[in-house]
C-alpha cells in the first residue's frame, strides 16, 4: 500500500501460489477459487502444459514488434480463427483494447462506406466495457462515466434485451451496436435469443456492423467456445481476452472477410506489444487446453449441477431473489438490504473466492476443471456464510 496507487480496494489476503481450482496465501491457507481472476484462469493453476508451452517460448523469442511476422504469431491468429468461425485476427494486451479496436473498425467501416466521419453507436444500458476511455464511452453505467466527461460522443444506449428500444435509436449515421452476449459486471443477464437474432437482423438490413463483447463469457465459459454461437449467428466483430490466455495478458478483436476489406488499413491503428510471441504461445496453448480436455462438455454436463445448488440457495434464503446466468457464469440476485460486499469478504475469510457484479449480484466464474467436488464445497462454505445473516 505505501508504493501501490490506490485504485483497487484489494482484501487482506496476499497469495503465493495456486494449484488447480485452488489458490493458497503466504500462510498456507486454501481458497477455492470461484472468481477465476476474473473469468482468466479457465483451466486453473499450476497446468504443466500450459506452463511449459509458455516456458518454451520464453526461451526462444519473446518480442518482435509487429514490423515482422514470427511462428507464435501465425499459430496463435489460425487457433483463434478456427476458435470463432471468424476470418481476421488483430492481438492486443487486454480487453479493453479489444473494444477500443472494435470501435475503430467500425468508424472506419463506416467512414470508407460512406465517405464522411462523425457516425454513431449503439450501446446497452447497464453494459460494461472496460475502463479506457473509448470503452467507458460506450459502458451503460453512469458510475463508469461521470467523472471522465466529456467522452466520446455520438454513443445512445437501448435497454438490453428490448429490440424496440435499439431499433428506436438508429439513425442514418449508425454505423454500429455493441453488447455483451452475457451482461457480466451489469449482474450476469444472457441475452434473449429473439434479441440477439434481432440485432444481427437489423444490423444486416442498414449495413452496421455488431460488435458482441465476449471477452468475460467467451472460451467456454458459458458452454460453448463462444456464447453468440448458442444463437445461431455470428458478428461481425468478436472482442476477446481473459481467459484467452490463460493468465497471460492478451485480448483480440476478431472480424470478417468483409469488414477486414472495407475497415482499417496500415497506419490506422497498432500496438508494440499487442501479439508477442509469448501472448501468442499462451493463445495457441489455452485453445488447445479448452479444446482437446473437453472442458466445454464439462461444462455442459456439470453446470445443471451447479444451477441446482444455486436454485437451492434462493429457495432457502428469503433475501435471495434469483439466479441467473449460463454455465459457469453464475449470478445470485440479492435485496438490497443484504449488501454483497459483506458476503464475499466473510466467505474469503472462509475460504472461498467469490466476486460481486452491479446490482448486488454475488458473481461465479468457477475455473472450467472444476465438478461436482468442487461445487459442494462451495455449497458448504456459502451456506455457512448465508446462514449468519440476519434480516
Amino acid at each position: 500500500d505505501e508504493s501501490l496507487l490506490h485504485i483497487y480496494n484489494r482484501f487482506p489476503v496476499v497469495f503465493d501460489y495456486g494449484k488447480r481450482t485452488s489458490l493458497f496465501d503466504v500462510n498456507g491457507k486454501e481458497y477455492l477459487d470461484f472468481g477465476s481472476g476474473i473469468g482468466v484462469m479457465a483451466f486453473g493453476y499450476g497446468d504443466k502444459e500450459f506452463e511449459d508451452a509458455v516456458t518454451a517460448q520464453v526461451k526462444k523469442l519473446f518480442h518482435t514488434s509487429n514490423l515482422y511476422y514470427h511462428t507464435a504469431l501465425a499459430d496463435a491468429a489460425a487457433a483463434v480463427k478456427e476458435a470463432s468461425g471468424l476470418d481476421k485476427v488483430f492481438f492486443t494486451n487486454s480487453g479493453a483494447e479489444t473494444i477500443e479496436g472494435a470501435i475503430k473498425t467500425a468508424k472506419k467501416y463506416a467512414y470508407k462506406k460512406k465517405g464522411h466521419a462523425g457516425c454513431e453507436i449503439i450501446a446497452a444500458q447497464n453494459s460494461f466495457h472496460g475502463r479506457t476511455v473509448g470503452a467507458v464511452a460506450v459502458t451503460g453505467n453512469d458510475h463508469y462515466r461521470e467523472p471522465f466527461y466529456p467522452l466520446m460522443d455520438g454513443v445512445r444506449f437501448g435497454t438490453y434485451n428490448d429490440l424496440e428500444s435499439f431499433k428506436a435509436l438508429v439513425k442514418d449515421n449508425t454505423c454500429a451496436i455493441i453488447v455483451e452476449t452475457v451482461q457480466g459486471e451489469g449482474g450476469i443477464r444472457p441475452a434473449e435469443k429473439d434479441f440477439l437474432v434481432g440485432l444481427r437482423k437489423l444490423c444486416d438490413e442498414k449495413d452496421m456492423l455488431l460488435i458482441l463483447d465476449e471477452v468475460q463469457c467467451g472460451m467456454g465459459r458459458c458452454g460453448s467456445m463462444y456464447t453468440y454461437m448458442q444463437y445461431g449467428i455470428k458478428p461481425d466483430v468478436l472482442c476477446t481476452a481473459k481467459a484467452l490466455g490463460g493468465g497471460i495478458p492478451v485480448g483480440a478483436f476478431v472480424v470478417n472477410d468483409n469488414v477486414a476489406a472495407n475497415s482499417l488499413e496500415p497506419g490506422d491503428h497498432g500496438t508494440t506489444y499487442g501479439g508477442n510471441p509469448i501472448a501468442c504461445a499462451a493463445v495457441s496453448a489455452s485453445v488447445s487446453i479448452i479444446k482437446n480436455r473437453n472442458l466445454i462438455e464439462n461444462v455442459n454436463e456439470n453446470a445443471p449441477y451447479l444451477e441446482k445448488i444455486l436454485e437451492g440457495f434462493v429457495d432457502k434464503y428469503d433475501f435471495i431473489q434469483e439466479r441467473r446466468g449460463r454455465g459457469y457464469m453464475q449470478g445470485l440476485q440479492l435485496d438490497a438490504s443484504v449488501p454483497v460486499g459483506g458476503i464475499v469478504s466473510n466467505a474469503l475469510s472462509k475460504g472461498l473466492i467469490l466476486l460481486s457484479a452491479g446490482g448486488n449480484v454475488i458473481r461465479m466464474l468457477p475455473p472450467l476443471i472444476s465438478g461436482k467436488d468442487e461445487f459442494d464445497h462451495m455449497e458448504k462454505i456459502l451456506d455457512s456464510v448465508l446462514q449468519e445473516i440476519t434480516v
